[in-house]
């Protein structure tokens, strides 16, 4: 994926009914807060090559994940704990790399890098898809999950609409999330910039469809399966691959690390390669809406461009 956003998109499953990005982000905040009291060690730049975040994460025994608050990749449940396929993946892999508490710090999905590389948390834990542009700024684990676009329409999809080259020529009202991917996907496919509507996240988006200010919401196609699913008036569309340069694109997404710290960015790759071989990870992703579709041996490396 290649936005023109540098910080491009997010996230994903939960139903309409679940909380907004708003009550997200504050019971994330409040979950954070408690974990800083308990914790007031703060984790400073590298010095040595490969970076020493790791050594320094397993002598404090707790790690910072820069969340996004959106489900399904962080959010927080009806009991009040913070869960997601980002968290619990990241629960498991800390773990066995030697440190045993995940923190949650809460952000907007467009502040996730500038965060991370300001030192604010250690590593995003938000779902992010990998591209060209975030890749000259962090660095990325291999994907844990793949994923192709849906759309949100009004049911019976009245418009016929199933691409982005579909909503230009209908000349549909078109809406996508903050620093979604979509919004170059669309701009790619002729759709002029700032004719789109930007919103806060699917709920919002769906909200946007079912009142008719807009034709149609794009976004992964987990999010929109399962933001639609109590909704009477909406329904998703089959998954599609957005053309890149003319070519179907598959996205991914992954965790990522401040430049400097490839031991770390390693170590977690080589406990993610064994989860996928055994099947570990789609277990703790399946819960989320992920399925063995949504699996992949796509590398940050390709993504990246490299």
């Amino acid at each position: 994926m290649a936005p023109p956003l540098s910080l491009g998109k997010r996230r994903r499953t939960a139903g309409p009914a679940g909380p907004g990005r708003r009550s997200l982000l504050a019971g994330v905040a409040a979950l954070g807060a408690l974990g800083a009291a308990g914790c007031s060690r703060v984790a400073t730049a590298s010095t040595r090559e490969g970076g020493d975040l790791l050594g320094r994460l397993r002598a404090q025994g707790v790690v910072r994940l820069g969340i996004a608050g959106e489900i399904p990749f962080g959010y927080i449940d009806k009991d009040g704990r913070l869960t997601g396929e980002a968290p619990e993946l990241a629960r498991v892999i800390f773990k066995r790399l030697g440190v045993d508490r995940v923190q949650p710090v809460p952000t907007e999905f467009g502040s996730l890098i500038p965060g991370l590389n300001s030192q604010q948390f250690d590593v995003v834990a938000a779902g992010m898809y990998v591209n060209p542009d975030r890749c000259e700024q962090v660095i990325f684990a291999d994907p844990d999950y793949q994923m192709l676009d849906a759309f949100i329409v009004r049911k019976g999809n009245p418009l016929g609409l199933h691409s982005y080259q579909d909503v230009v020529r209908r000349k549909a009202k078109f809406a996508t999330g903050t620093g979604y991917a979509e919004i170059q996907y669309a701009v790619e496919a002729g759709y002029k910039q700032g004719d789109i509507l930007i919103v806060p996240d699917q709920v919002a988006g769906l909200n946007a469809v079912e009142a008719g200010r807009v034709d149609v919401f794009a976004g992964t196609a987990l999010t929109v399966r399962e933001v639609v699913k109590k909704s009477s008036k909406a329904e998703a569309t089959k998954p599609f691959a957005p053309l890149v340069k003319g070519e179907p694109h598959v996205d991914g997404g992954a965790f990522a690390f401040r430049p400097t710290e490839t031991r770390l960015r390693d170590a977690f790759n080589a406990e993610l390669h064994r989860m996928k071989k055994s099947g570990e990870l789609l277990r703790i992703l399946r819960p989320f809406g992920f399925t063995k579709e949504e699996m992949t041996d796509l590398t940050a490396k390709e993504l990246c461009g490299g």
